[in-house]
């Protein structure tokens, strides 16, 4: 177990105050503009003149044949998913992509579907606490272990604040504690974003130890039988039914194991059953966030013990990456990594007037811009380094297309030069602003800024950085294997409607279509700004095809260590 002192630049953190600050969608835009790099902003041109907006005339056919109700919603070990692995291999090939496997594309992706058929309630055992939590009302839970029924009973309950073990924030949670076979409580999110302090962790923007996956994991690894993370509507950045009341069914991919070495039992509480837990031990919830802050923090133990039991049913699926790559010239070992996922949600049979979600902007549109980007490099000159692009799968089922080519990479990872992630790419038009979700993060932003400025537009960080998008898109796996990425797509400010007009369209899409059959193609899409956006992808995949120059992480980044640990890899 890593043994660490507690993080010292807490003077302060309470006079910013310890409760949970509220983050609205409309707050949230205001801050867009404050992000801005005042250098970059005063350069962007105030013209309607567009530059490199015709990458590749085919894109919108791309997309529209990708999300046509033919393609029946492209879900994973489907009749869609056949005709979509089909119409990208056939595609791969007519370009020129070399193949992974013979003459096939396909690297086969191994699920399984986990659905639980019944979850008990969570039963509880302390002096002044109710017999139980209720699932989904008060609590809800699941398993990861592949298996058909897992059971928890009377776990010793223990509160470890944050549940973090950062070692680059000098922070640890777990310090000197044995938690095997316990339940551990922990908030969601991260000191930073607690204290709203710049210096503490990332401020309010979100790092990877904040979000609930990585606690599950932290959990899992110092062996406690149970994790459940406290709900917090502006923590987790989404309120209470996004956890407890949409599909519990879980897919993951299938290993040896069988997932033995995750925690029994993962789940949240609500907030109010975390105030019953507090109470317990003649405490509250806002003295725990105090306290959970503290230099000298201390596990708390809840005197309290729970137990809970989990039945699933359990299915096993094959579904497929598709893999192609132009070989480098020189250096065809090293790889520019482009990706998109092109699975969506299927079919609902219950819908009796439209059936299909096309997913047509998520991401018909990502995986159409892989298509047309990869044309547009077999066009160019031969490469020195190659060139890959790679369609995953199942990232609607928890990012695990990208999390098994993670683990089972057709193209050494140590040697990937950067991987660039297309998902849900701009149709509004051309915008003067450039969102790169995790600004401040790798030195690969410097040569996308760079080609950006060059374009006559400013780059911008997401404007929501406390709700940890760098981690819900399939770079993540990468990135948590050393890789540096970018996720960048057109913004909101529209070079002839203003920004104004394009949140306003963001805003639509989220209301009527976002993983709603709605997601439909548009023959009055405006495709330029996703074609200019193509073409800031192609100079910095060209500039890095055609260079030595091996971007890393910035200096405190939680995935710099990884990075360097594998530096003798990339030595002439």
């Amino acid at each position: 177990m890593i043994t660490l002192s507690r993080f010292t630049l807490l003077a302060g953190a309470f006079a910013a105050g310890t409760l949970l600050s509220a983050c609205s969608e409309q707050n949230a835009d205001i801050k867009t503009a404050e992000v801005k790099p005042a250098e970059l902003a005063d350069t962007a041109t105030k013209t309607p003149e567009l530059k490199f907006a015709d990458v590749n005339p085919r894109l919108g056919e791309y997309i529209k044949t990708l999300s046509s109700d033919e393609f029946q919603g492209r879900a994973p070990a489907t009749k869609g998913e056949e005709l979509t692995v089909a119409f990208l291999e056939d595609n791969f090939r007519r370009i020129g992509l070399k193949p992974i496997d013979g003459d096939s594309y396909k690297q086969p992706v191994s699920l399984v579907q986990i659905d639980p058929k019944q979850v008990s309630a969570m039963t509880l055992k302390g002096d002044n606490l109710p017999a139980q939590f209720n699932y989904r009302d008060d609590m809800t839970a699941w398993t990861k272990q592949v298996t058909e029924q897992v059971d928890v009973t009377d776990s010793e309950m223990v509160f470890v604040g944050y549940g973090i073990v950062a070692p680059e924030y000098n922070w640890n949670d777990y310090e000197g504690l044995d938690v095997k076979g316990k339940t551990v409580v922990m908030f969601v999110n991260d000191p930073g974003f607690a204290t709203q302090d710049p210096s503490l962790f990332n401020g309010n923007a979100m790092t990877y130890y904040g979000r609930w996956t990585y606690k599950y994991e932290e959990a899992a690894r110092q062996g406690a039988a149970m994790a459940l993370i406290i709900h917090e509507t502006d923590a987790a950045s989404y309120g209470w039914g996004v956890v407890a009341h949409g599909s519990p069914i879980k897919f993951d991919l299938i290993n040896e194991n069988k997932n033995a070495d995750l925690a029994k039992v993962e789940g949240w509480v609500t907030t109010e059953s975390a105030e019953k837990l507090f109470a317990n031990i003649g405490t509250d919830l806002a003295t725990m966030h105090k306290k959970a802050l503290e230099k000298d923090f201390k596990v708390v133990p809840l005197n309290a013990t729970a137990s809970v039991s989990v039945k699933n049913n359990l299915r096993e699926l094959t579904s497929s990456n598709v893999v192609g790559y132009i070989e480098g010239s020189k250096y065809p070992d090293e790889f520019v990594l482009y990706m998109a996922h092109w699975d969506h949600l299927g079919m609902d049979f219950s819908n009796p007037n439209n059936k299909v979600f096309n997913g047509a902007q998520d991401n018909a549109s990502g995986t159409g811009g892989l298509l047309a980007l990869a044309e547009y490099f077999t066009q160019q000159q031969q490469p020195e380094r190659s060139i890959a692009f790679v369609a995953v799968t199942a990232e609607e089922r928890g990012l695990l297309g990208s999390a098994w080519y993670a683990a089972n990479p057709v193209f050494p990872l140590e040697k990937t030069v950067v991987g660039i992630n297309m998902d849900v790419m701009n149709v509004y038009g051309p915008m003067k602003d450039m969102v790169i979700v995790g600004l401040g993060n790798n030195n690969a932003e410097d040569i996308l800024i760079k080609y950006t400025e060059q374009q006559g537009r400013y780059a911008v960080r997401e404007h929501n950085p406390e709700a940890g998008i760098a981690y819900r898109s399939d770079h993540f796996n990468l990135s948590k294997k050393g890789v540096p990425i970018l996720y960048a797509k057109g913004g909101n400010d529209h070079f002839e409607n203003g920004e104004a007009w394009g949140k306003a369209q963001r805003a639509e899409y989220n209301k009527c279509c976002y993983h709603k059959v709605g997601d439909e193609y548009n023959d009055n899409w405006d495709l330029r700004g996703a074609q200019q956006d193509l073409f800031l992808f192609y100079q910095v995949g060209n500039e890095l095809a055609n260079s030595r120059n091996w971007p890393n992480w910035h200096e405190g980044n939680e995935f710099r260590a990884l990075r360097d640990a594998s530096a003798a890899a990339r030595k002439e």
